[in-house]
């Protein structure tokens, strides 16, 4: 068997994955006014597990700024388990579901737990339409996000892009159009990005490695986190970018990756952040829009383009590179990506 022979088409295929979830959207388009456009609930609530946590994170990030309305993300686990410490009573709250499968059993358990419940209302996001999830709830379904390989890649992008496209839609203006350029961008990323991984990990060998971002960049720092962990079985962490300043820099030596999701909104405060973990020994890699005499000092630094887009319509962007550069990472060490030991492509209790 040709080790990762599911997993790296998958990756490459995002960009298609993200314009199928597109034209899927506007099929589906009263699917957002209906649920996060209608302004009748106090709190959106967005949970999954693993990936579907940290893409819900991202969901809920997005949903607070465009929207203006409260949010929160949560393992769905939280909500069938401690729901009365996770969600504050008497509150009208929109639910929804993020699961790759739809068969997750803790989202399944979530959504079953309040549906007689008076203020609450389920909906969700997946890519199998026929699941669990899809029957039981109103779902968006991101038709090209199946994936045979157990980590999650364009699945994560593409539910991704297309519930921050719906809560575009929903808060409308020229959010809608932002999203619809970003589909321009992932085409070419995905392609340098899979380049730009195979010579970073070809020309190093790292002993950790740690990745930052904030805002709806935390989320997607914990995802490729994540994913290097679940494809090559190495040690790493993820951190908010100035919270790691406090305490968890004491690990960083030489032979430490540190990768900087770097945003717009904060890249200054951010960029002096890496600058101290290269003065620490760290190898250094900045995930960009663009190159500066700022980030001169970085190791390496992968270039997104998109600058003019707002840091939210951008997120999907920065997954390819540094999914590949799990994938490649595996393939260094001689680990099947495809199959990462002790995983399911669906977890259940």
């Amino acid at each position: 068997m040709t080790r990762g022979k599911l997993t790296l088409p998958e990756i490459g295929g995002q960009a298609e994955a993200l314009k199928a979830a597109w034209e899927q959207l506007k099929k589906q388009e009263q699917w957002a006014q209906t649920f996060v456009g209608n302004a009748a609930y106090d709190e959106v609530v967005f949970i999954g597990s693993g990936s579907s946590y940290y893409q819900a994170q991202v969901m809920a990030s997005t949903f607070k700024l465009w929207l203006g309305r409260s949010a929160s993300a949560l393992p769905s686990s939280d909500i069938f388990l401690f729901r009365d410490q996770s969600v504050a009573r008497s509150r009208k709250v929109l639910l929804v579901g993020v699961s790759r499968s739809g068969e997750s059993s803790e989202v399944i358990l979530a959504l079953d737990s309040v549906k007689d419940l008076p203020n609450w209302t389920t909906c969700g996001i997946t890519c199998y339409e026929d699941s669990r999830l899809g029957r039981m709830t109103e779902c968006l379904v991101s038709p090209l996000g199946k994936e045979q390989s157990t980590v999650m890649t364009k699945s994560f992008s593409s539910m991704t892009y297309m519930m921050q496209a719906a809560i575009a839609l929903a808060a409308g203006g020229a959010l809608p159009a932002e999203m619809e350029s970003a589909l321009e961008l992932q085409g070419d990323i995905v392609e340098r990005g899979r380049v730009f991984a195979e010579n970073l990990v070809e020309a190093n060998d790292f002993n950790k490695y740690i990745y930052l971002g904030m805002g709806a960049y935390f989320g997607l720092a914990q995802e490729v986190c994540l994913k290097l962990k679940e494809m090559s079985y190495v040690w790493t962490e993820s951190y908010g970018t100035l919270e790691f300043r406090h305490g968890p820099k004491s690990v960083v030596e030489p032979g430490t990756l540190v990768c900087l999701l770097v945003s717009e909104q904060a890249r200054s405060y951010e960029l002096k952040v890496a600058e101290e973990m290269k003065a620490y020994g760290a190898f250094v890699l900045l995930v960009t829009t663009a190159k500066g005499d700022d980030t001169s000092f970085a190791d390496a630094v992968f270039e997104l383009g998109g600058g003019s887009l707002s840091d939210e319509a951008r997120a999907v962007a920065y997954l390819p590179m540094l999914q590949y550069l799990g994938f490649y990472t595996a393939m260094k060490r001689g680990v099947d990506p495809d199959h990462p030991r002790n995983l399911t492509q669906v977890v259940k209790i």
